[in-house]
């Protein structure tokens, strides 16, 4: 028996350095991240298997990319959420197409609000759609690859806010930090299956979501709202950029992806300064608050013209 060296434990060559002819997974596939990922994806010669939860919207990017010469071999609208869909549409991959190579969980969704604000079902569809619907599609699609012995990659799309203690994100954070902790633990079990994972952390990326992401108690047509919605905007990282870093990562064989500089650094930062870190995520919870309380009051305001009107 061969005693690895520590070489051999700390670096793993990469399970999937191209995804030429690689069968590749991916939810969220018909907006955003996951769309432009599909098409960078079927660019390099991948052989992609895409869901979303909007039909018309996946048939449209399916369209696009056989149009240009890529390959999509089956797709299916559907809810990660709902375990048993899951498992269903798994049967009709394994069926028409077999085990996948790379498997992507890219599909997630957003909801900001302060903890008096947010309703029981905020928390619970974080949860269900950006944590278990990962967890589903992982306990579907990766024993067949551990099973098949061919080694393989699972991307997880996690989210700056699993590393950093941004204000109003309590919910969103919970399922994103769930996710972390989920990688965080198969990159070393599926290490052994020569199985690679990544987790990735997007800061601001100028996708759909941005624009219809539901800020419990607060008016998104309020100027003062729409100011820091343009900020995002001013320094969000196009969909396209985000996908290169994410497929770059497979290619590495990297565990923690980064869209954007800002974040690798404000991670760094946070784990080596401590205190201005807190001081800082006080300072930012502080001007949040306020920005909180008119906007709220003008929520109220705009109620009591409803009431008076009607």
């Amino acid at each position: 028996m061969r005693i690895k060296g520590l070489k051999d434990l700390v670096v793993m060559d990469a399970p999937v350095p191209s995804l030429r002819a690689r069968a590749v997974l991916i939810t969220g596939a018909a907006s955003g991240i996951g769309r432009a990922v599909a098409i960078a994806a079927a660019a390099q010669g991948a052989e992609l298997v895409l869901t979303d939860l909007h039909p018309e919207s996946l048939d449209a990017v399916v369209e696009e990319i056989t149009a240009s010469g890529g390959r999509v071999l089956y797709h299916q609208a559907g809810d990660i959420s709902d375990y048993d869909w899951v498992r269903s549409f798994a049967n009709q991959v394994d069926a028409e197409v077999g085990v996948m190579d790379v498997v992507m969980n890219i599909a997630g969704i957003s909801v900001w609000g302060t903890v008096e604000n947010l309703e029981h079902r905020h928390w619970r569809s974080m949860v269900d759609v950006n944590l278990m619907g990962p967890i589903h599609i992982i306990e579907c699609f990766v024993p067949p690859m551990i099973r098949r012995g061919r080694g393989g990659h699972l991307v997880n799309v996690s989210s700056s806010a699993a590393l950093l203690a941004f204000p109003w994100h309590a919910a969103y954070s919970a399922s994103k930090y769930g996710l972390r902790g989920v990688s965080d633990v198969l990159r070393f079990d599926l290490r052994q299956h020569n199985i690679g994972v990544s987790l990735v952390c997007p800061g601001a990326v100028d996708t759909p979501l941005v624009n219809t992401v539901d800020i419990v108690g607060v008016d998104r047509t309020d100027p003062r709202i729409a100011t820091q919605v343009a900020r995002f905007h001013n320094h969000a990282v196009t969909p396209d950029e985000a996908a290169a870093a994410i497929l770059k990562g497979i290619r590495k064989n990297h565990y923690l992806v980064y869209t954007s500089f800002d974040i690798r650094f404000g991670y760094w930062w946070a784990r080596k300064f401590a205190l201005p870190y807190e001081i800082v995520m006080r300072l930012a919870n502080n001007q949040f608050t306020h920005l909180a309380r008119i906007s709220g009051r003008t929520l109220e305001q705009k109620a009591d013209r409803t009431r008076i009107d009607g």
